[in-house]
C-alpha cells in the first residue's frame, strides 16, 4: 500500500453549488438521508471529472462535458441502470441552476437516460409464498407470518413494513398508510389473509414479546422503544426460505416484485399497481407488463371487442 496520499481537490465554483443544493433538498424538499447521501456521491463524481479537465464553474459545463462523463461511467462498466440514477441527480442539480439564475442553459435536459434492462426480477410462485408462510412455526411464527403477509400481500417496501407503527394499520378498513421514499404517505388495501395474520399477531404474539413495555412499533426490535431492523427482517425471510425448502435466491424485494407481477396477471391495472408500491413514474411500474405469451392471449381475448 503506498504511502503516498491522494493529492486534495481544490474547492471550486462547482462544489460551492453542489452544497447549495443538497442543502436546497434537504430543507426545501425534504429528502432523506440515505437519497441525500447518495445524490452527493453521484454528483461528486461528475465534479471530479469536470474540475480534472480543468472545469470549476456551472457556467462552463457543456453538454459534451457530461455526456463524456456518462460515456466514462459505462465504459468503466457501471450498469445502466445505475448510470441512470447518476444522471437523474445531475439532471436535478442543472435544473435547479436554471431556477436559481445561476447558468442560462440546462446543458443536461437533451442527454437521454441509458436504457437499463427490462427483464422481470426474479419471482417467487403463489406456491412459494404459502410455503414460507407455513414454514413459520414456534414462537415468532405470528410476527413472521404478519411481516411476510405485508411484504407480499401490500407490496411494502422492507423499509417500510419495519417502521410501520401500531396507528398505521387500519384492520377493519382493510388499509395500511405506508410512508414511502420522500416521506410520502399512501395507503395501500389489504386482504383478508394478512388482516388475520397481522391480527395474530396483535392478538398474541406481540403481548408476549412486549410484555407490557410501551413500544410505538408494530414490529418492535429487541430494543422495544426502537423497530425490528432491515437485516433482521432479510434474515426471517431468509430463514422461512430455507425451512420451506426454496431455493430460489430470496429477498424482502423479491416479495414486492412477486406481489406486483401477480397483481398484473391477476389483471389489476398498471395504475392502480403503481399507486399501491409508491412509485413516483409510471414508467417504473412498466416491467411488470414483460409477462408470458400465454397472459397475454388470455388478456387479449378477454378484452378485445374483436376477437
Amino acid at each position: 500500500m503506498s504511502d503516498v496520499e491522494a493529492p486534495i481537490r481544490a474547492f471550486t465554483a462547482l462544489d460551492a453549488s453542489v452544497d447549495d443544493y443538497l442543502l436546497h433538498l434537504r430543507v426545501e424538499r425534504d429528502l432523506a438521508k440515505n437519497t441525500l447521501e447518495a445524490y452527493g456521491r453521484d454528483l461528486a463524481d461528475l465534479l471530479d471529472r469536470l474540475t480534472a479537465d480543468g472545469i470549476e464553474s456551472p457556467s462552463s459545463v457543456t453538454t459534451d462535458h457530461v455526456r463524456t462523463w456518462v460515456r466514462g461511467l459505462s465504459e468503466a462498466g457501471l450498469a445502466a441502470k445505475s448510470q441512470a440514477r447518476m444522471l437523474v441527480a445531475v439532471r436535478g442539480w442543472f435544473k435547479w441552476l436554471v431556477e436559481e439564475g445561476t447558468v442560462s442553459e440546462d446543458v443536461v435536459h437533451p442527454i437521454e437516460l441509458p436504457r437499463p434492462s427490462r427483464d422481470l426480477p426474479l419471482l417467487l410462485s403463489a406456491d412459494e409464498i404459502a410455503r414460507l408462510l407455513a414454514a413459520a412455526t414456534g414462537t415468532e411464527a405470528s410476527r413472521d407470518r404478519a411481516l411476510i403477509g405485508l411484504l407480499y400481500g401490500a407490496g411494502l417496501r422492507v423499509s417500510e413494513a419495519v417502521t410501520l407503527d401500531l396507528g398505521a394499520i387500519d384492520l377493519e378498513a382493510g388499509v395500511v398508510r405506508a410512508l414511502g421514499k420522500g416521506k410520502k404517505e399512501r395507503l395501500v388495501p389489504i386482504g383478508g389473509p394478512v388482516i388475520e395474520w397481522v391480527m395474530d399477531w396483535l392478538r398474541d404474539g406481540r403481548p408476549a414479546l412486549v410484555r407490557g413495555v410501551v413500544s410505538d412499533w408494530l414490529f418492535p426490535g429487541r430494543r422495544l422503544d426502537r423497530p425490528l431492523t432491515r437485516q433482521a427482517a432479510f434474515k426471517i425471510v431468509k430463514k422461512l426460505a430455507l425451512l420451506a425448502g426454496v431455493t430460489k435466491e430470496i429477498s424482502p424485494h423479491k416479495l414486492r416484485h412477486s406481489f406486483a407481477t401477480h397483481m398484473v396477471r391477476g389483471g389489476a391495472d398498471l395504475r392502480s399497481v403503481q399507486v399501491m408500491l409508491g412509485h413516483a413514474d409510471l414508467r417504473t411500474t412498466e416491467i411488470y407488463t414483460h409477462v408470458d405469451d400465454g397472459h397475454l392471449r388470455a388478456s387479449y381475448d378477454k378484452a378485445h371487442p374483436r376477437r
